[in-house]
Formats: C-alpha cells, structure tokens, sequence
C-alpha cells in the first residue's frame, strides 16, 4: 500500500530526516515510534504533502506521488489527523464529519453553488453513509448536532476519526490519537482502531506515544531517532531491539 524510499528532509541546516525508509502493507496497521524531535510528525507531513523532502520517494499503491499536493493525495485515498485537533470549532459534530465526505463529491461548481440537482442528491446520500457509517460506527449519535467546543477533548478526537474515516480512505494516518486521552478514551480509541482497520479495510499509520497501545494493535514498528531510522519489524523484535532500547524505551525493571 505505502514504500517510503530513502527520504531526507532538512530545514537549513537541520536534518529532520535522514534515509528513512519502510513499507506498509495493505490492511495491517504500522506503528512509528521514537522520542519528541525524533521526526515522527515531518514524516507524516512528507507521506501527506505537506513538506516536500529533499530526496526519495513516496510509493503509494504503486504510484510515486511525489508531485502531488496534499487535496490530489486525499482524493488517491490518503487521509489524516493532526497532533493537535483541527476541526473547525464553530461546527457540529456532523458537518466537521461531512467535510470528510467532500473529497469523494463529483457535482460541478454550479450545481453545489445554488444546492440542487447532482449536488443535493450527493449531498444527501453523503449524509445518509455518515449518519450510518462513521457515527454509528463511534458511537457519537447522541452528540452529532452538538457544537465542537461543547465536547470533551476524547470526543473530538474520536469527531476528527470520523472526518478522516468520511473520505473512505485506503491510508489513515493516525497522529497521536490518544495523546492527552485518560485509560478508559485510550481503550476506546484502540477498539475504533482496530474495528475501522476490520470494518473498512484500511490500511492505519500510526504515530504514537503510548507503547502500550503500539504494541498491542500494531503489526509492524518502526523506530526513529534524531531523524533516522533504527529498527523496523514486529513489536516483539522491537522491544528487544538494543538500539531502541538504549534510544528510546529504556531498561526493564
């Protein structure tokens, strides 16, 4: 589904990213691990189009979309979350969802401008497949009409899930979805992980502090450090791993 090959990526005379390169496999989710400044989050800017790397390549379903913009990356089948919640907080729980589902819409400028005909229908329909789909599926019915800022921090990470699940995307990339989140948002989280990776197919990137979460759902870990690549592999032969354990995960006991 996804081969990032040898990327590098500098700001002057900073390296944020040096050779990094690791495949997904299609319907697994992959973990990316490292400490803060590892350069997690430049990777995931670099996969989405966001920063555009100094060398290599990004292979998404055997295509180099390098040249692409991040709107022409999302309608290929890449969606994201961000570190720090974007969703538009003068909206409900609904229409921030809806705005997931624009990307996949066809009806032409004018059409959507004056709200009828192709644009209505799809809009209508778009509705109807999130109200079913993506709102059931987190059980966030009771909450759809209600404004952003009324939400505690776990339901807006879980809304900002649903946006990204509403592009039907065949890459999520998942920013530190559970950052800041108590126990019981945690395992919440990690359950509509694995059942959207279920339900829909969808191969999940993962960027993630918590190693407990990482370990338990991921298939496959890499590890950055200072912008390079340590490890790749299982969450077993990560763990022992004596690279990351001396860069990262630290000594048991």
């Amino acid at each position: 589904m996804l081969s990032v090959k040898d990327v590098q990526l500098s700001f002057g005379g900073l390296k944020a990213l040096q050779g990094v390169s690791f495949d997904a496999s299609e319907g697994e989710i992959t973990g990316i691990i490292g400490p803060n400044g590892a350069g997690k989050t430049s990777l995931f800017n670099v996969i989405s189009g966001f920063y555009k790397p100094s060398h290599g390549s990004v292979i998404f379903k055997g295509e180099d979309v390098g040249h692409l913009k991040p709107d022409a990356r999302a309608h290929k089948g890449m969606s994201r979350t961000f570190q720090n919640i974007a969703l538009f907080r003068g909206m409900t729980v609904l229409d921030n969802i809806k705005l997931g589902c624009h990307t996949n819409l066809k009806a032409n400028v004018w059409s959507s401008l004056l709200y009828f005909g192709s644009a209505q229908k799809e809009e209508l329909k778009a509705r109807k497949e999130i109200e079913e789909e993506v709102i059931d599926f987190l059980e966030i019915d009771h909450i759809r009409k209600a404004p952003i800022t009324a939400l505690s921090y776990g339901l807006q990470k879980r809304v900002e899930l649903g946006r990204a699940l509403a592009m039907r995307p065949k890459l999520l990339m998942l920013d530190e979805p559970v950052a800041g989140m108590n126990r019981e948002e945690t395992a919440d989280m990690a359950r509509f992980i694995l059942d959207a990776q279920e339900r829909f197919g969808t191969t999940i990137l993962l960027v993630e502090h918590d190693m407990h979460l990482v370990m338990d759902i991921c298939s496959k870990v890499v590890v950055l450090n200072f912008g390079q690549q340590i490890a790749d592999g299982s969450p077993q032969e990560v763990a022992h791993n004596q690279n990351v354990i001396d860069a990262y995960l630290g000594q048991a006991g």
